[in-house]
């Protein structure tokens, strides 16, 4: 596919981060689920978003945004990976893209950014690419965009987002305003959603200006954006590492969702484009079921349905039971159903609580 000319200023920002504790065992704090092939595609989630950027993109514009204990394996999976931004310490959304946008910023004050999580499963190269295309469009008018995803039924694993009315922008016909942010709701409100059709599931993707977006944190987040700004000024220096370490742990630890895109919404200075292409942020079991993955070949199955995963490569049996979920790593052992696998992260925060850290 070739890059259309629209993209020419884009830079696309991956925040790498998270231990994907729904997940566990297979993901761990070490080993999350973003570096790990978890679809049986022979790229791990975080290579599958490199693939489907580089394709928009060359790769000198992609940055990754991620912790000291994950740049090693991040450099390793992505060898043509040239703008690794390394954080001291988890932070939150904001900070990291904050960060992206203030050190792109400063070198091409005339870019427009996108930020993509690195573990996400998304089908459908070209109406990705048509999704980016309108959203970069909108944004070099001022506007924060999102990427509302088509839901596919009425869940409440995601938040949504509300259209408003309809935009005039050359290049995004299918821009509308967003009129709000929307929480997880509970199961009659999301199939009330669905059924009213003004609301998407929001995946957590923004295109924004770089100074639009560093504008808006300067009025919100005043001292967040002051330190970003530091940072960006000894960025490539001899200094950075220093004003780096000194001023990350005062940063507000905050969700862009909240820092930016819910506050500007409420001012009309965000909009929605519509992605019609396959997306699932793999959240749990169930959801990794869902988008193709399969039990171990050697499992043993009796009456019985659901998912088996072996890491360690042992046999498991499962009789009569439906819908289960077993997972057997060296260490560790999960049993649960489709319907609690959002609780596995319970487990974790137990394992936690037990300081068996060696476990998370």
């Amino acid at each position: 596919m070739t890059p259309p000319d629209s993209l020419d200023s884009f830079h696309a920002v991956i925040p790498a981060g998270g231990a994907g504790t729904r997940l566990w065992p297979l993901s761990r704090a070490g080993r999350p689920k973003f570096l790990l092939d978890l679809d049986g595609s022979g790229r791990s989630l975080l290579q599958q978003t490199w693939d489907r950027l580089r394709e928009l993109v060359p790769a000198e514009r992609i940055h990754v945004v991620t912790g000291a204990a994950h740049a090693d394996a991040i450099c390793e999976q992505l060898p043509e990976l040239t703008g690794l931004l390394v954080e001291p310490s988890p932070r939150d959304s904001m900070p990291a893209i904050g960060l992206a946008a203030a050190v792109i910023g400063a070198s091409d004050p005339d870019a427009i950014i996108g930020s993509f999580a690195a573990d996400h499963v998304i089908e459908g190269q070209e109406a990705f690419a048509a999704a980016i295309t309108q959203a970069v469009a909108v944004a070099g008018t001022g506007l924060i965009t999102t990427i509302g995803i088509a839901p596919t039924g009425p869940s409440t694993a995601f938040g949504y987002i509300e259209s408003g009315r309809q935009l005039d922008v050359p290049g995004a016909p299918s821009a509308q305003a967003v009129a709000a942010f929307v929480e997880k709701p509970d199961a009659e409100t999301a199939a009330a959603y669905v059924a009213g059709g003004a609301h998407s599931w929001n995946g957590g993707m923004f295109v924004t200006r770089t100074d639009v977006l560093l504008g808006h944190l300067a009025r919100l987040q005043p001292g967040l954006h002051q330190g970003l700004a530091e940072i960006a000024r000894a960025w490539g220096g001899d200094r950075q590492q220093d004003v780096l370490e000194a001023t990350w742990p005062r940063l507000t630890k905050i969700a862009i969702d909240h820092a930016v895109a819910e506050p500007v919404s409420l001012e009309g200075g965000m909009a929605v484009v519509p992605g019609t292409f396959g997306w699932d942020d793999v959240g749990d079991f169930a959801a990794l079921q869902d988008v193709g993955t399969g039990s171990s070949p050697d499992t043993v199955w009796v009456d019985a349905s659901g998912l088996a995963i072996a890491a360690d490569h042992t046999t498991i049996a499962v009789v009569g039971l439906d819908d289960v979920v077993v997972v057997r790593t060296a260490d560790a052992l999960l049993v649960t159903t489709r319907a609690h696998a959002q609780r596995v992260k319970d487990v974790v925060a137990e394992l936690k609580e037990r300081g068996r850290t060696d476990l998370v």
